[in-house]
């Protein structure tokens, strides 16, 4: 995988998939024997949109690893706000890099930044599109909890413009999974990724309610209604609060169901759930740490 760009889940095979999943285990079990794997390396972090969960833990996966990280700051506090194309900063991090990790606002951002660097990069969200990284730990943490073998998944929340859904779909269609998506009727999957799941073999089974479906799921993935993915405030307002589960929620729910969420969330999943063996979410965000690990140690050429 050296030199690799990771732009999209729907260029990993299960190969792929498998690899980084096994070589994530191998490091949560001994992280101290990757410590100095990359003691002169550089990632550079260029996140343009807020993030927590993803650049701290590519931050703390490249420390782990015994390298450092150059960060672009705030837009606010750096040549994008004098006018800089997205090629010219990335051209002139890669100078000082060995890979690169970008978080965009626009859809197709980080597959055009590519274009323009040699260095390996990483898609880290690219507005509405995709975020290959977050499905790998999602994976990861499938695969740890529920296996990936007649595996039954609910997706629920925010489909049209949820970038993490639209890559753990994809990634989904590798392994034996049903997939089961629910949400209001304006926030279902675009028409583009249905296509391509349709594509891969894989059945589209839609719903409005969780209940109808609820008691068959292994893993139910719930996702925030973005505020700020919305062209029109009225048209979040609309859906805003409609998806919502707590403890009570659950009683319908197998006994080993493993509740997700990309984080961070809203109202969507209750406090009391996070009380309850069903709740994985926070795990989720902490397995981001190893599977970012294994992933920049296998493109930065590690011994696999």
């Amino acid at each position: 995988m050296r030199h690799d760009h990771i732009i999209s889940a729907k260029q990993l095979s299960r190969a792929d998939i498998d690899t980084v999943l096994d070589h994530a285990a191998d490091i949560a079990a001994d992280p101290g024997a990757f410590a100095d794997r990359h003691s002169d390396t550089l990632l550079g972090l260029l996140f343009f949109e807020p993030s927590t969960r993803t650049k701290m833990s590519f931050t703390t996966a490249m420390k782990r690893l015994g390298g450092d990280i150059v960060d672009m700051g705030s837009v606010e506090s750096s040549s994008v706000k004098k006018g800089e194309s997205l090629a010219d900063t990335v051209r002139v991090v890669e100078g000082y890099t060995d890979a690169l990790v970008l978080r965009h606002p626009m859809e197709g951002s980080a597959k055009m930044a590519s274009e323009f660097v040699d260095v390996p990069l990483v898609n880290a969200g690219d507005g509405a599109g995709q975020h290959p990284t977050q499905t790998l730990l999602d994976l990861y943490t499938i695969r740890e909890n529920a296996g990936f073998d007649d595996l039954t998944i609910g997706i629920m929340g925010d489909l049209k413009y949820g970038r993490t859904v639209h890559s753990l779909a994809h990634a989904l269609t590798t392994v034996d999974a049903r997939q089961h998506f629910i949400s209001p009727e304006s926030l279902q999957l675009p028409r583009s990724v249905r296509y391509d799941l349709h594509e891969a073999g894989a059945g589209v089974r839609e719903h409005t309610e969780l209940d109808e479906i609820l008691p068959e799921l292994d893993v139910l993935y719930v996702t925030r209604i973005q505020a700020e993915r919305f062209p029109d405030e009225s048209e979040y307002r609309e859906v805003a609060g409609q998806y919502q589960i707590d403890a009570e929620t659950l009683d319908a729910a197998k006994d080993d169901l493993t509740v997700m969420h990309p984080l961070p969330r809203v109202d969507e999943i209750a406090h009391d759930v996070d009380e309850t063996t069903h709740a994985q979410y926070f795990q989720q965000a902490h397995n981001g740490v190893p599977v970012r690990m294994a992933l920049l140690d296998l493109m930065l050429g590690g011994d696999q």
